[in-house]
């Protein structure tokens, strides 16, 4: 039974000989066309994959300074050319693997009669006779089926047909590559263990240096590791790696690749690894700069400019090999992680997030957030970006409270309302009937939803300038009412908010103008952006460039600026902010060397988030506090090592905005903000006595159970529990101009609007 075991075996092997016939003895004997005749029928012609196959590359993305934020890979490789290898370790890899591999064909013959030869004598099939180009093959194969296991397997298969289809391919090969292109695209295909592809990739990871810089006994011990990374892993098995090393040695002296003295030297050597661990993915991005990493990904595999298809966009990501270079500014990002490292403990219930972007460019500069990049939910690590939108890596957003009113007051200047506009301002209101896009928003509850001030003492009537300063609620649903809702959302839609960030749909309704959408803080640095730039607004961009390892540049998405609204409005708008930093709720907010500011403060209902977005001509930041899932009530509570008893847009965004600008800004030329005269308002006299307090049983219009975003409005909603909406807006202690009102703000998801 032994000698039929063996007979089959030497069969198998004479099945292939149509096949074999054409890569022979010499590699001239595959150039004359010596192949089978049904070989040559369907197989005239390969693949161009198996010529110049697309490797899997690793992709860098670098800082606008040039700077690496962090290298990704599906496979860790780095494709070289010939001459940027080591002629060691193209010798080396010959030697062990295939000595004869310039003198045969695609089939080594003597190879193969000696593999039957040994595996007869010991009844397995212990050697194999494939040639390095049949390995290079199989290697395409494995390469192709990427990260499909199925396909994987099914290309490593040892099966007589898979065979037969290696061989046909390695013989065409032969005839339309030479020796050394086969041998250098082998080279950058071979897996050397420890996700290390290719001779490139390999050399960092064991010798961190470039493989044109491999010693011999460097060279051999990569050149060993092929044929078993595991069993030869220098890291786990040093002493099998250094007598595979010598193994490998030893076939360099019998080629005469080297001299004895070389070889005894090589051999002599210590293994000398200066290994280093694989470092993939924006996980190993320093400075908090992984969450922009994780954006970068995003905008690849999602917009157009890299694909026509989803499928198209992920196989460019993960095919790699790129080199991305972004808009990121290290310094500024440096600003803003040490801001909301500083100000914000990572073991606090809140966090903080900070966007900062160019004015009139739409270059997104910083993007930093308290809780580090990372999946380990013991160290509160988060891979959620909270700057963006959850279709682009982030949450569900965040309410914005009062920093939404200034996009009221952008509309109500364009539509010609003047910058010294007065509404009575009462201290308390009944949400009035107003226009909408498609009809009429009526109040429809009973008893009426309202809206009240925070403070007691806020009772108008005011200008925009003081109302802006203030924060004052009804002046501004006021304001609402004569403009029309669609006026408010039009220009919204201007500004880039055109959705909520969990993707919902944009809402009229009244409480709109008290920052209940929820927004990311990259949204809202880019809507003061535009403030900044005098009107002009830019689609954010995170990418200025990318080249392929080959030196092409891909054509990456650049930003469509417009001018949104005129500059006399933005001038009106810059005086009216400018006026809060200077006069209003954020007056304590100035930067160190004195240069103008503009921002509003906002704070929602329940204290659940409290922001502050301000800007200089050359840069805006939007910074959020609160929650990560937006449930925090910031009352009573410890931010930072700081006890607050409720936290404010001014005191608690604000001075981790204040010490990033200020560290973002140094050194940098005082630029003033484009303004114009707007006068302060008469002195008025209030009234005698405030009106009597909210009822708190008072329900919020358009509210329903559980409703994470306002309906639609009409009649017969707005009947869910809830409060007064809205609050008011309360000055930190030492603010002019109001007291410590406690206004209602049980709303809910209505809730919002305070200073």
């Amino acid at each position: 039974m032994d000698h039929v075991g063996n007979g089959v075996k030497f069969l198998g092997v004479s099945v292939l000989s149509g096949v074999l016939l054409a890569g022979l003895a010499l590699p001239a004997v595959g150039a004359m066309g010596l192949t089978a005749k049904d070989t040559a029928e369907s197989f005239q012609n390969i693949p161009d994959d198996f010529k110049t196959p697309p490797l899997t590359q690793a992709t860098q993305i670098f800082d606008a300074k040039g700077g690496l934020i962090a290298k990704v890979y599906e496979r860790d490789r780095t494709v070289l050319s010939a001459d940027q290898m080591s002629p060691y370790m193209r010798h080396a890899q010959v030697d062990i693997e295939d000595a004869r591999f310039y003198e045969h064909g695609a089939v080594d013959l003597k190879g193969v009669l000696r593999a039957v030869g040994k595996n007869a004598e010991s009844g397995t099939a212990a050697q194999g006779a494939s040639t390095l180009t049949q390995q290079y093959v199989k290697n395409v194969n494995v390469e192709k089926a990427g990260d499909d296991q199925a396909a994987v397997l099914e290309a490593q298969r040892k099966t007589l047909g898979r065979k037969i289809q290696e061989l046909k391919v390695a013989i065409k090969l032969e005839e339309d590559l030479t020796k050394d292109q086969i041998l250098t695209n082998y080279l950058n295909i071979t897996f050397y263990g420890h996700q290390a592809y290719g001779v490139e990739a390999a050399s960092q990871r064991y010798f961190s240096k470039s493989n044109k810089d491999l010693t011999i006994a460097e060279a051999a011990t990569l050149a060993g590791l092929v044929q078993n990374p595991s069993q030869y892993d220098p890291v786990r098995y040093p002493d099998n790696t250094i007598k595979r090393r010598n193994t490998v040695i030893d076939k360099m002296l019998e080629n005469k690749h080297i001299t004895a003295d070389q070889a005894k030297e090589a051999k002599a050597a210590p293994l000398g690894l200066k290994y280093k661990d694989p470092q993939n993915g924006c996980i190993t991005a320093q400075a908090g700069m992984g969450f922009f990493c994780d954006y970068v990904r995003h905008v690849v595999k999602q917009d157009p400019a890299f694909g026509k298809t989803a499928d198209d966009r992920k196989k460019l990501w993960d095919t790699g090999g790129l080199n991305i270079y972004t808009t990121l500014d290290p310094d500024k990002q440096a600003a803003a992680q040490n801001a909301v490292t500083k100000k914000v403990n990572v073991t606090d219930q809140v966090s903080a997030a900070a966007t900062m972007m160019e004015p009139g460019t739409g270059k997104i500069l910083a993007m930093a957030q308290t809780r580090p990049y990372g999946l380990d939910q013991n160290k509160n690590q988060t891979v959620v970006n909270l700057n963006v939108d959850a279709s682009m890596g982030g949450g569900n957003g965040f309410q914005t409270g009062s920093t939404f009113k200034p996009i009221l007051a952008a509309a109500a200047l364009e539509a010609g309302m003047s910058n010294t506009q007065s509404f009575p301002s009462e201290n308390k209101i009944d949400y009035p009937q107003v226009s909408t896009c498609n009809g009429t928003w009526k109040n429809t509850d009973k008893p009426k939803a309202t809206v009240k001030n925070e403070s007691a003492g806020e009772v108008g009537p005011y200008e925009l300038k003081q109302a802006m300063a203030l924060s004052v609620n009804t002046y501004f649903v006021e304001m609402e009412q004569q403009v029309g809702l669609c006026a408010m959302k039009q220009m919204a839609n201007k500004l880039g908010i055109t959705q909520s960030a969990k993707g919902d749909a944009f809402q009229e309704v009244p409480s709109m103008v008290l920052g209940t959408l929820e927004l990311s803080p990259l949204t809202m640095a880019n809507v003061y952006a535009t403030f900044a730039a005098r009107g002009k607004y830019c689609t954010p961009i995170a990418i200025n460039k990318i080249t392929t390892v080959d030196g092409k540049e891909l054509k990456v998405p650049q930003s469509q600026c417009n001018q949104v609204f005129s500059e006399q409005t933005a001038d009106s708008l810059n005086t009216v902010l400018l006026n809060v930093t200077e006069k209003g709720t954020a007056a304590a907010l100035g930067l160190d060397d004195g240069r103008k500011i503009a921002g509003k403060t906002g704070t929602t209902d329940e204290k659940k988030a409290a922001w502050f977005d301000g800007y200089t001509p050359s840069l805006a930041t939007a910074v959020w506090l609160g929650g990560p899932a937006g449930g925090v009530k910031m009352k009573n509570i410890n931010i930072g090592g700081k006890h607050f008893d409720e936290v404010f847009g001014a005191d608690g965004p604000g001075p981790i905005w204040q010490m990033a600008m200020n560290q973002a800004l140094k050194g940098t030329p005082l630029e003033p903000i484009q303004t114009t005269n707007i006068p302060d308002p008469q002195a008025t006299t209030p009234p005698p006595a405030a009106p009597p307090a909210a009822d708190p049983n008072a329900q919020p219009p358009q509210q329903q159970p559980g409703a994470q975003n306002p309906p639609p409005a009409g009649p017969g909603n707005g009947n869910g529990p809830g409060g007064v909406i809205g609050g008011g807006f309360t000055l930190p202690p030492g603010m002019i101009g109001g007291g410590n009102g406690n206004g209602n703000g049980n709303g809910g998801k209505h809730g919002g609007g305070n200073g």
